[in-house]
C-alpha cells in the first residue's frame, strides 16, 4: 500500500509557500478583490487549543477557494498584543510585558503555520508596536479635533465650530454635546478666558475629559468597562469592583448612535448579533418632563417613553450617584441615605439592571410636585435607576411598570391604575403596558396609549414643562485605563490643567520604561513612575484594549505606510472586509467600537465605506469532552465506568490526552501524577472505560487538546477537515477524537487512488467513464454551493462519498483526480499540492483554474426500466429517456429475454409508466 507520509508532505509545502511568498497580496486593480479576515487574537501564554482554529480554518477555506476562482485575496494575520494578562504577569514576576508578549506571539505563529493557513505574514501587525500605535494615537487626536454636526450627520473640524462661536455663538449649533452646555452669544464667547473656551470646547469634542462614574478595580488598579464586570467583580481575576467618580477620557460614541443603528440594516450579519447591538444602543422615543422639588429651588428632569402615564406617578426614584442627593436629603434621613448610597453605588450597572428580584431603596425626605395634577410625590433613591441612562431620574408608575410595582409594594406606596381593558392589569400574566384605554388621567381619559402619548406631549410642550425627545441607552465609552501595557494617550496638560494634544510630528508617544508595573505609592497609574512623563505633565493613563483592535483591518491594507494610517488607493481597492469570522462575545465591545471609528474615519475622508465588515459569521465554540475515572472512596482503586454503581465512588477528571476512545491508558495514568502512582484498576473486558461529559475546554478540567498533538499524529489536513466535519460552523459542538480516524482514512484512500501498492504514482491518461464524470461533477456542484453559503461540514462528507465512489470504480484517471484535487485543496491543501505536483504540474495548485460544473454529466441519457410480467419483475432494460411510450412498448416486446418469459403469448395489456416501470399482463 502507498505510504502517505503527511509529516514530510506538510512541512515541505509549508516551507514552499513561505519561500515563494505565494500568499502575499498586492493592490492589483486588474483582479476583483476579496478580503477575508479572522478576529484579532490576543496571544496568551497557553497557546492555541483545538477550539481556536475553528474559525481560522473556515476563513482559510474561503480565502483559498476565492484565490483559485480568480480573486486577488487579502488574508492577513496579526496580534492584539496590548492587554491586561501580560501586565498582571509582569506585576507578579517583574518581567517586562513586551518579553512575554513576544514569546507568546512566537508560539502562536508556530502553531498557526503548522496548520497551513494561507496568511500573508508580510502584513502582520501588532498593536504594541510603535509604528502601529502611532496611528491609534493619531485617531485619538483627530477625535479630539472634531465635533458632531447633527444637521449634517457627520463629524466636522473643531476649528469650524470656533468660527461659528466667534460669529454667532452656539444657539444655532445643532451638535452632540454635554447636557449642561449653556447657551451663549458671540460676545459671550469673546469675553471668555482661554481656559474657559477650552472647557467649553470639551463639551463638544468627540473625545473629551470629564468627571465620570467608573468601575474601579483596586486590585487591578484600573478602570473597567461595563462588559468587563460581572456580579460586582472583574471578569478577569474575579476581583471586587467599586463605582467611583474619576476624571476620565471618554469617547462620544453616542454621537453615532443613530448611524450605528441604521447601519445594521445594510450589513450581512447574524440577526442575534444585530439585535444585541440594537438593544445595547437602546433607542427610545419619548419625552423629557420637569418635576419641581417642593420647597426648594430645584428641578428634576425625567426621560420617559410613557408620558401618558404621568397621572399614575406615585413616587420619583433617582440613581444612587445623582449629584442632587445631598440637597434632596433631609436631616432626619441623612444617615440612612449615606448608608444606602455607599452600598448601592458600588454595584455594577449590569448587576443593578439584571437583578430584578432584589428590591431596595431609601426615602430622601423630599417631595416633587406632579406637573399634571399638582400632587405631592416622595423622592426615593433606588439602585435600579442608572445615572447614565436618561437623566438618572425615573417617574415611577407602579400600575404600568413591573419594577415600579415591586418597589411600591415593598415600601407600601400608592398604586393608581391609569389603563383599563384587556391586558392592563399588572398583577395578571397577560399584562401589556401598551394595551387598554386611559383612566384616572383627566384630559387623557378614554384615549388609547398612542393617542394619549401624542396628546400628553402636546400638553407638556404648550405648558413649557417638557418636550418630545429621543434617548439612547448607550453611554459614551470611557477611554482611559490606569495601567501600563497599553497605548500612551498623546496628551499633556498646561499650567491650568487643560489638555494639550500632541502634534502629528510628535507621534508616536512611546511607551516609556518603568521600574515596576504597579500604581505608584500616591495611587497614580504605573506611568507615574516615569520621571519624564511626570515632569512633562503627560497623561498617565493608557488606552483601553479595544483601541488598537478598532481599526487594525485598515492597517492590513497598507501596513508599511509611514505617512497615513492607510493609503488612499489601497483603502479604496480593498474597501470593506468581505468576510469576517469571530466570536459573538464581541458584539457590544470590539464590533461596536470598530463601527464607530470606521464611521468617524469616513467623515474625515480616510475611509470610503460606512461599515467596516460586510459579512460577519460567528463561529460556535468547540467544547471540551471531559473524561472521568471513578475512585472507590477511601482507596486508590479505580472502577471502570459500567461497574461504578457497584461501589461508592468519586468521579475525578482525567487528562483526555491519556484516553483513547474512552479507554484509559492505565500506565500513563499512574505516571500522570504522583498521587496516582499506586492506583489499582477494576476493569471490564480487560479495559478501563472512562465516563465522559461535554464541558468548556479548560486546563482545570484536563480536557484541553493541543492542535500540535493532533497535527503530529494525524496531520494538519486531517485536523482541518475534522474541525469542519464536526458540524455547522455557527453551532457549539464537542471535541471528540473518536471520529478523527475516519477523516484520516479518507485522506489515505485518496492517496491510494493515485498510487499503486508499491507507492508509485499510478495515473491513467484515459478518457473517464460517464460514471466517473458523474461522481466528480456531483462533488464540484455540492462543494461550490457549500463554500458560497459557508456550509463546510457537508462538503467534507461529499468528498468522502466521491472518493468512495471513485474507489469502487477503480478510477485513477488524471482528468478526474486533477479536478478533484483543485476542489479539495482549500480544505486539505498539503495533500492536494503534493499530488498536484506528482501529476506533473509545475505551478502551485493555487494557480489552477477552478473546474466548472457541467450539468450534462448529471443528466441521465437513459433509464433502467424494470419489466414486470403479471406483477413480477423479470427483466431490466436500459432505454433512452427520449423514447415515446409507443417506442418503449415496441422495444420491450421485441426483446429476446422478454419474449422468453412471454412464451409466445401476446400480452393482453401493456402498461408503460415513463421513467418508472413497464408492466405486461398475459
Amino acid at each position: 500500500m502507498a505510504d502517505y507520509n503527511f509529516q514530510e508532505i506538510e512541512k515541505k509545502w509549508q516551507d514552499k509557500w513561505e519561500t515563494s511568498k505565494i500568499f502575499e497580496a498586492d493592490t492589483n486593480q486588474s483582479k476583483p478583490k476579496y478580503y477575508a479576515l479572522d478576529m484579532f487574537p490576543y496571544p496568551s501564554g497557553a497557546g492555541l487549543h483545538v477550539g481556536h482554529p475553528l474559525g481560522y480554518i473556515a476563513t482559510d477555506i474561503v480565502a483559498r477557494y476565492k484565490r483559485i476562482k480568480g480573486f486577488n485575496v487579502l488574508h492577513p494575520m496579526g496580534f492584539d498584543s496590548f492587554g491586561l494578562p501580560a501586565e498582571q504577569y509582569a506585576m507578579q514576576t517583574g518581567q517586562h510585558p513586551a518579553i512575554t508578549t513576544e514569546q507568546n506571539i512566537t508560539r502562536y505563529k508556530e502553531q498557526l503555520k503548522k496548520i497551513g493557513f494561507s496568511y500573508d505574514w508580510s502584513r502582520e501587525v501588532r498593536t504594541s508596536n510603535a509604528d502601529y500605535y502611532k496611528w491609534t494615537q493619531w485617531i485619538f487626536t483627530q477625535l479630539f479635533k472634531h465635533w458632531y454636526n447633527k444637521d449634517k450627520e457627520k463629524a466636522e473640524s473643531i476649528e469650524d465650530l470656533v468660527k461659528i462661536f466667534e460669529t454667532s455663538g452656539n444657539k444655532s449649533v445643532n451638535a452632540v454635546r454635554d447636557e449642561d452646555t449653556p447657551v451663549f452669544t458671540a460676545e459671550d464667547w469673546k469675553k471668555l478666558s482661554e481656559r474657559a473656551k477650552q472647557e467649553m470646547l470639551l463639551k463638544y469634542r468627540l473625545t473629551y475629559l470629564s468627571e465620570t462614574m467608573v468601575n474601579w478595580c483596586p486590585e487591578l488598579g484600573t478602570v473597567l468597562a461595563n462588559e468587563e464586570v460581572k456580579d460586582g467583580v472583574s471578569e478577569r481575576g474575579g476581583y471586587p469592583v467599586i463605582r467611583k467618580k474619576m476624571l476620565q477620557w471618554s469617547m462620544r460614541i453616542t454621537a453615532y448612535a443613530e448611524r450605528l443603528l441604521a447601519g445594521l440594516d445594510t450589513i450581512d450579519w447574524p440577526e442575534p448579533m444585530k439585535e444585541m447591538q440594537r438593544n445595547w444602543i437602546g433607542k427610545s422615543l419619548g419625552a423629557e418632563l420637569t418635576f419641581k422639588v417642593e420647597g426648594k429651588d430645584l428641578e428634576l428632569k425625567v426621560f420617559t417613553t410613557r408620558i401618558d402615564t404621568t397621572f399614575g406617578v406615585t413616587f420619583v426614584s433617582i440613581a444612587p450617584e445623582h449629584e442632587l442627593i445631598p440637597e434632596l436629603t433631609t436631616p432626619d434621613q441623612k444617615a440612612e441615605v449615606e448608608k444606602y448610597v455607599e452600598t448601592a453605588k458600588n454595584r455594577s450597572e449590569r448587576d443593578r439592571m439584571s437583578d430584578v428580584k432584589t428590591v431596595s431603596g431609601q426615602f430622601t425626605g423630599s417631595y416633587v410636585i406632579n406637573p399634571f395634577n399638582e400632587e405631592r410625590i416622595p423622592i426615593y433613591i433606588a439602585d435600579y435607576v442608572l445615572s447614565g441612562y436618561g437623566t438618572g431620574v425615573v417617574m415611577a408608575v407602579p400600575s404600568s411598570d413591573t419594577r415600579d410595582f415591586g418597589f411600591a409594594k415593598h415600601f407600601n406606596l400608592p398604586i393608581i391604575p391609569v389603563q383599563e381593558g384587556e391586558g392592563s392589569d399588572i398583577t395578571k400574566d397577560d399584562f401589556d403596558p401598551k394595551k387598554g384605554t386611559m383612566i384616572n388621567s383627566a384630559f387623557l381619559n378614554g384615549l388609547t396609549v398612542p393617542e394619549a402619548i401624542k396628546k400628553a406631549i402636546e400638553f407638556i410642550e404648550q405648558k413649557g414643562i417638557g418636550k418630545a425627545k429621543i434617548n439612547f441607552k448607550m453611554r459614551d465609552s470611557i477611554f482611559g485605563r490606569q495601567r501600563y501595557w497599553g497605548e500612551p494617550i498623546p496628551v499633556s496638560y498646561d499650567s491650568d490643567g487643560m489638555p494639550v494634544i500632541f502634534k502629528d510630528s510628535e507621534l508616536p508617544l512611546i511607551l516609556p520604561p518603568i521600574d515596576e508595573y504597579r500604581p505608584t505609592e500616591a495611587g497614580d497609574p504605573p506611568l507615574g513612575r516615569n520621571k519624564d512623563f511626570v515632569a512633562k505633565n503627560i497623561e498617565l493613563s493608557t488606552m483601553p484594549g479595544w483601541a488598537g483592535s478598532s481599526w487594525y483591518y485598515l492597517r492590513y491594507m497598507d501596513p508599511k505606510n509611514s505617512d497615513r494610517l492607510v493609503g488612499k488607493e489601497e483603502e479604496k481597492y480593498w474597501n470593506q472586509v468581505d468576510l469576517y469570522i469571530g466570536g459573538a462575545e464581541h458584539a457590544t465591545g470590539h464590533l461596536l467600537y470598530s463601527r464607530f471609528w470606521n464611521k468617524f474615519l469616513k467623515d474625515i475622508g480616510y475611509v470610503s465605506s460606512e461599515e467596516p465588515f460586510a459579512k460577519l459569521i460567528n463561529q460556535g465554540m468547540i467544547q471540551g469532552r471531559s473524561n472521568f475515572v471513578y475512585r472507590v472512596k477511601g482507596t486508590q482503586k479505580y472502577v471502570s465506568y459500567n461497574l461504578r454503581k457497584q461501589y461508592d465512588t468519586t468521579p475525578l477528571h482525567v487528562d483526555v490526552n491519556i484516553v483513547n476512545n474512552d479507554v484509559l491508558d492505565t500506565d500513563a495514568f499512574k505516571a500522570w501524577r504522583p498521587d496516582f502512582a499506586e492506583a489499582e484498576f477494576i476493569l471490564e473486558d480487560g479495559k478501563y472505560i472512562c465516563g465522559s461529559e461535554v464541558e468548556k475546554m479548560s486546563k482545570s478540567l484536563f480536557n484541553v487538546v493541543n492542535p500540535d498533538d493532533i497535527v503530529a499524529k494525524y496531520g494538519a489536513d486531517t485536523l482541518r477537515l475534522y474541525e469542519m466535519f464536526l458540524g455547522p460552523l455557527e453551532q457549539f459542538k464537542p471535541w471528540n477524537t473518536n471520529g478523527i480516524e475516519g477523516v484520516f482514512k479518507f485522506l489515505r484512500k485518496l492517496w491510494n487512488l493515485c498510487h499503486d501498492e508499491n507507492g508509485k504514482l499510478n495515473i491513467s491518461q484515459a478518457e473517464p467513464t460517464k460514471e466517473e464524470y458523474k461522481a466528480l461533477h456531483k462533488t464540484i456542484k455540492k462543494v461550490e454551493e457549500d463554500i458560497e453559503r459557508f456550509s463546510f461540514n457537508t462538503s467534507v462528507s461529499t468528498f468522502m462519498i466521491c472518493v468512495n465512489e471513485l474507489g469502487s470504480l477503480k478510477c485513477n484517471k488524471k482528468k478526474i483526480l486533477s479536478d478533484l484535487l483543485i476542489v479539495l485543496s482549500p480544505y486539505a491543501p498539503h495533500i492536494a499540492e503534493e499530488l498536484w505536483s506528482e501529476f506533473g504540474n509545475k505551478d502551485s495548485i493555487l494557480k489552477a483554474t477552478y473546474p466548472a460544473f457541467k450539468q450534462e454529466y448529471l443528466t441521465e441519457a437513459s433509464f433502467e426500466y424494470p419489466i414486470s410480467i403479471n406483477g413480477k419483475m423479470r427483466v431490466k432494460l436500459d432505454l433512452p429517456l427520449d423514447l415515446t411510450s409507443q417506442q418503449i412498448e415496441e422495444t420491450v416486446l421485441s426483446n429476446d429475454q422478454v419474449q422468453k418469459w412471454l412464451e409466445g403469448k401476446a400480452p393482453k395489456k401493456v402498461i408503460v409508466v415513463p421513467n418508472k416501470i413497464v408492466n405486461l399482463v398475459i
